[in-house]
């Protein structure tokens, strides 16, 4: 389930229609991006299963890389509109659930969100970036090109954003009024009963003015001391760097000639036109057989989930416990702060011994003093928990801090799992129940969160009804959530 900004913003882009806008999902991201500012994407991700393909910004500018210049690019401002969504649903109903109790209950519910604002595009005409392409870059380079060259990370360019132009407001409120009669089984008999309940959930989000809700970038390549900003995203942005892993790649080829019973993988599998060894479109489909099963590519089955996150839980646990320790809690103290976590996934990326504040300071400090393993040994997991956290929202991390204060962790993972377990291979939606022994441990709050943290996913769940609607959207992130529950479980326990 999209946050509140990245509802307005992708129903913004929709009514602008521009197929190249991408809407931002995250309230950082939004106060961050301006025009000329320099976004990085990752190189790849850790796990096969989810993937960080936001692009982030580095908090610097095409100016910043430059050598000075008095020129400055105009820009065309278009606007301003002004912009109203505004929906509310009710819906009645009367329904018999049986979760370990017998309920008839009827009620209605009711949801409302939206907001009015106003906004301009300010966009810098592609004529106007030819000036930027005469300058050099600056000598000495800065330093945190150095850290995008040395992770092999890609680079953009913003040269278009939609701006607000006043001060606005995001609501959202849901209420559900339920009135129906209770039978519970309990050790001695059988008790009834009847009530009414009211739930009542508001949220209320300011956003100010100048804050940016979708943009355009253009890529960044730079090749000795010359700079392109190119609407192709296929190339690499450290061209340097790329020609010599091609030179690279041609010894590899040729050693084949001399060392012919090594054993290789068919090039007839990949794209000879991509350069990232991508599999042919072909390889990466779910195949179904004529008699109704599905070949499974090993990425499509939950068992290589399993796997892929018992490794990570078995090199974490590896880690002495004063390191875990302090993993544990500074990574629970930096839950409800994206920009503190991207910051501790940038130094680890770097395998840097830079200094960094905060919780993440603290990490890294105890990783540099503990001796006792090697440094991508300690970091690769962290790394790996730090990807998956980064792939839940906002509001999901705040509910994960109330998840471990609860110390329902262990609970929480097991019920994703008898999600996805049974699930995971459908590519379309199909009805499922939630187990009843599963739900019993987690009690009301713990509940109420736990449901919250599988909405957030996409899936439609109602504290009322164990049943809901697998759907393959929700895939990804409640993978990232199994791995984020399943590795903090480890580090708890610790």
């Amino acid at each position: 389930m999209p946050s509140m900004l990245e509802r307005i913003s992708k129903n913004l882009v929709k009514e602008i229609g521009s197929k190249d806008l991408t809407p931002v999902k995250y309230l950082l991201t939004a106060t961050k991006l301006r025009q000329l500012v320099i976004l990085r994407k990752k190189k790849d991700s850790r796990s096969s299963f989810w993937e960080q393909s936001d692009y982030v910004p580095v908090e610097f500018s095409l100016n910043d890389i430059l050598e000075p210049s008095s020129s400055v690019p105009e820009t065309v401002v278009t606007g301003p509109f002004h912009f109203s969504d505004i929906m509310i649903q009710k819906h009645k109903a009367d329904v018999g659930v049986n979760v370990g109790v017998e309920v008839s209950v009827s009620g209605e519910a009711s949801v409302d969100h939206g907001c009015s604002l106003e906004f301009q595009i300010v966009t810098i005409p592609s004529p106007n970036l030819e000036d930027f392409q005469k300058r050099k870059l600056l000598d000495p380079e800065p330093s945190f090109l150095k850290e995008c060259r040395r992770r092999g990370d890609n680079l953009y360019v913003v040269t278009e954003a939609v701006e607000l132009i006043n001060n606005t407001v995001l609501y959202d409120s849901s209420s559900v009024n339920i009135l129906g009669k209770i039978s519970l089984w309990i050790t001695y008999g059988k008790g009834q009963g009847q009530g009414e309940s009211l739930r009542v959930k508001k949220k209320a989000l300011t956003l100010q003015k100048g804050m940016v809700l979708a943009y355009k970038r253009k890529q960044l390549v730079i090749k000795e001391k010359a700079i392109l900003i190119l609407d192709d995203d296929e190339q690499r942005t450290f061209q340097d760097e790329y020609e010599i892993s091609q030179m690279v790649g041609y010894c590899a080829a040729r050693s084949e000639e001399w060392l012919p019973s090594f054993p290789t993988i068919s090039p007839t599998l990949f794209n000879a036109s991509s350069n990232d060894m991508k599999l042919k479109p072909e390889y990466e489909q779910v195949r179904i057989l004529p008699v109704g099963r599905i070949e499974e590519r090993f990425w499509q089955n939950f068992k290589h989930l399993q796997e892929e996150v018992f490794q990570k839980i078995k090199t974490l646990a590896q880690l002495s416990k004063d390191v875990q320790d302090v993993v544990f809690y500074s990574i629970l103290a930096m839950l409800r702060d994206r920009g503190a976590l991207q910051d501790l996934m940038n130094m680890l990326e770097l395998d840097s011994s830079g200094h960094l504040d905060g919780p993440g300071g603290a990490i890294l400090k105890k990783l540099q003093q503990d001796s006792n393993h090697a440094w991508f040994n300690a970091k690769d997991p962290i790394l790996y928990l730090l990807e998956a956290i980064m792939v839940l929202s906002d509001f999901q991390h705040d509910l994960l801090a109330r998840s471990v204060e609860k110390r329902i962790l262990l609970q929480q993972q097991e019920l994703v799992r008898s999600i996805l377990e049974p699930n995971f291979r459908y590519p379309w939606s199909i009805p499922f129940t939630l187990k009843p022994e599963l739900l019993t441990p987690l009690q009301s709050e713990g509940l109420a969160i736990t449901y919250g943290l599988l909405e957030e996913c996409g899936l439609r769940m109602e504290l009322d009804n164990p049943r809901s609607t697998w759907d393959v959207e929700a895939k990804m992130p409640l993978s990232a959530l199994y791995g984020t529950l399943s590795l903090l479980q480890q580090l708890a326990e610790a």
